[in-house]
């Protein structure tokens, strides 16, 4: 009996005690610290039974700090031994999996979690998430996009790249002695607590600089708290930034989660140093305001926020800033832009384009980086919404956030906690360019193959526009830099007395490629002729068509190239038909050439002859009463413009 109530005893203090080890692991957890949190849940784990509350707790801590190998390890433990698991866990689960490209087993339980959240606005566009479209996302084929690692991140996390005036603003947990004490670590990420730190930049010859980042005063870093993901108006005045609600002197305060929360503070310039640090008034002990975000105009702040009300875990919103200082009642951005999921980092750039973050809709895994037209659509207008993923290089299967971007130069910063990075957040500096490509080639003469100088080769787009010109050099060269790429062009070759030439291609989509368009010119001179292609009439008839009249024009630049030319003109027929009425069709056919001729300003003491010879000078064996094909009686149709004189 003795060993019954002592063993008794015993596992009632082995589940104390477990149940002990779970309340502190809360603790962490509630803090933000989640290593510490995942290695006392699994402590837990060893004194009593794998319960759904710790085995989703594991997975939400490995999922915080984006671990998404070992988030997705628990959330499959707690998703098959507990079925009736709440759904939002089965996304998590799902964004792991997309976060590793497993995109058909994502897919599968994306089906799932349809059936128990029809209506959630993340998977409105589930048809949309297939093979082909993922791929499409990370294809960068097609994207002329420069990425770098800034050489300012280090093995700490740093994030959050924003430039105002030549000063790039940034947050790390980087400090200038490398030795720190345990207790300063932040345990998130047994890191040191973020700061707000500030780097002159520089132009240079090749690429932008970097000056020695300094941190922001005291007035705006703490040393227990974290602050970071400012935004500056436009007169570099006044900084809206981010902090815990939390200090030393405080009595900590914590969400209805069960976490420490964020707000958002300003701060005023004074003697070049941040002053004046108060809390704006709409922020709340019970949820967290964060990732301030001005428009254009400074009139509005966008924020992230998880107060009640909203659509999602963390929805955006806006408030009106008054002339006065004071600022309104916030607004939700509304259900276009905000899912039951997770829209943070709002940026809107120069031109109201708004740029945030989510783990809804289409996305590589965790939060991917999207840009919208909300802004730009006024009220009444039947503008659609639209929301695009950036897709790579901006996303990864990793989380991708803080995106900037100046509108002017197309260069900005985003961060990400992708592979290959030097910390657990690193700052990327990108360049969005043109993707440009050479076409060169030389322009020849057709019969002699010799190059043509002074060939006037244009460049046109595919809607037939002049987009440029240039001039053969002696040894018949051209050549067109920086066209774009994966278009269609056509290049026209044009010398007076040499028939056009022109070739129509399709650049590649690569950067820096050289196409090759060799030209080739029939002279419209060979020996004592004007030598142009047939010009046809109407059966039975003599006058000008549009199509013969075509071909006559170069006749006349022949003639006004060359002054002093003289020709005659001759009109044959092939022998079909009567002889007598071939004659006189021909004749008649002669004249109105050289009419045409008349017409377009050559003078008549030019034209020494306009005659019909009908079928009296066949070329070959097609003569009257012999069986012949239509090209062979062809080559006996013709006019010819037979130069009479020395005209140079």
């Amino acid at each position: 009996m003795k060993i019954k109530i002592i063993s008794y005893i015993s596992l009632f203090l082995f589940v104390q005690q477990a149940v002990a080890q779970t309340k502190v692991a809360d603790n962490f957890f509630r803090d933000f610290s989640y290593e510490k949190a995942a290695e006392l849940y699994q402590e837990a784990l060893k004194k009593e039974d794998s319960t759904e509350y710790i085995l989703k707790r594991i997975g939400d801590s490995y999922f915080n700090i984006s671990k998404v190998e070992k988030a997705e390890f628990w959330y499959r433990k707690a998703i098959e031994k507990y079925p009736s698991i709440d759904s939002e866990y089965i996304y998590k689960y799902v964004q792991t999996l997309r976060s590793q490209k497993k995109y058909d087993l994502a897919n599968d339980y994306l089906r799932n979690f349809k059936l128990k959240n029809n209506k959630d606005r993340r998977i409105k566009d589930i048809d949309l998430f297939n093979i082909e479209n993922y791929n499409q996302l990370t294809n960068t084929e097609k994207v002329y996009v420069t990425i770098e690692n800034l050489p300012l991140n280090t093995s700490y996390s740093d994030f959050g790249g924003y430039e105002h005036h030549n000063t790039l603003y940034y947050y790390s947990t980087w400090v200038k002695d490398s030795i720190v004490d345990e207790k300063d670590l932040y345990g998130w990420n047994n890191e040191p607590f973020l700061n707000i730190f500030e780097a002159e930049t520089k132009i240079g010859q090749k690429a932008k600089t970097y000056g020695e980042p300094t941190k922001l005063n005291s007035s705006v870093n703490t040393v227990d708290d974290h602050e970071g993901l400012v935004t500056i108006t436009n007169d570099g005045q006044t900084m809206y930034f981010t902090r815990n609600n939390v200090s030393k002197k405080d009595k900590r305060k914590y969400s209805k989660e069960g976490t420490s929360n964020l707000k958002i503070y300003k701060s005023t310039l004074s003697d070049n140093k941040w002053t004046n640090v108060t809390e704006l008034p709409f922020n709340n002990d019970a949820f967290s305001c964060g990732a301030p975000a001005l428009s254009p105009d400074n009139k509005t702040l966008y924020f992230v926020s998880d107060m009640d009300g909203g659509f999602g875990q963390t929805d955006l919103y806006k408030v009106t800033i008054k002339q006065d200082g004071t600022y309104g009642t916030p607004t939700n951005l509304g259900a276009e832009i905000n899912t039951e999921g997770n829209e943070k980092f709002p940026f809107v750039a120069k031109d109201s384009t708004l740029y945030f973050s989510s783990d809804a809709n289409l996305n590589l895994g965790l939060l991917d980086i999207f840009e919208t037209n909300l802004l730009k659509i006024k009220k009444n207008d039947s503008t659609e919404v639209f929301i695009k993923n950036l897709g790579a290089p901006f996303n990864s299967p990793f989380d991708d956030f803080c995106y900037f971007v100046d509108s002017d130069t197309q260069t900005g910063y985003f961060s990400s906690n992708r592979e290959g990075g030097k910390g657990g957040d690193d700052i990327y500096a990108f360049g969005k360019y043109q993707c440009k490509q050479l076409v060169s080639g030389i322009a020849y003469n057709k019969l002699s193959e010799e190059p043509l100088a002074k060939v006037n080769v244009s460049l046109l787009d595919i809607n037939g526009k002049v987009i440029e010109t240039y001039f053969t050099d002696k040894d018949g060269k051209y050549e067109f830099k920086a066209i774009g790429c994966d278009k269609t062009y056509t290049i026209l070759g044009e010398r007076v007395i040499y028939r056009p030439d022109k070739k129509e291609f399709v650049t590649s989509p690569a950067d820096g490629e050289t196409t090759t368009i060799d030209l080739h010119l029939d002279p419209l001179i060979i020996d004592n002729e004007i030598v142009i292609n047939p010009i046809y009439f109407n059966y039975d008839k003599s006058f000008i068509r549009p199509d013969a009249a075509y071909e006559l024009e170069n006749v006349v630049a022949v003639l006004r190239e060359h002054p002093k030319m003289i020709i005659k003109i001759e009109s044959h027929t092939d022998s079909r038909g009567r002889d007598a009425y071939n004659l006189k069709l021909s004749d008649r056919r002669a004249k109105s050439t050289r009419d045409y001729l008349y017409s377009r300003g050559i003078e008549n003491n030019r034209i020494q002859s306009a005659v019909g010879y009908g079928e009296t000078q066949i070329l070959n064996q097609c003569i009257n009463d012999v069986k012949c094909t239509d090209k062979a009686h062809e080559e006996n149709r013709r006019s010819k413009f037979i130069i009479t004189n020395k005209y140079k």
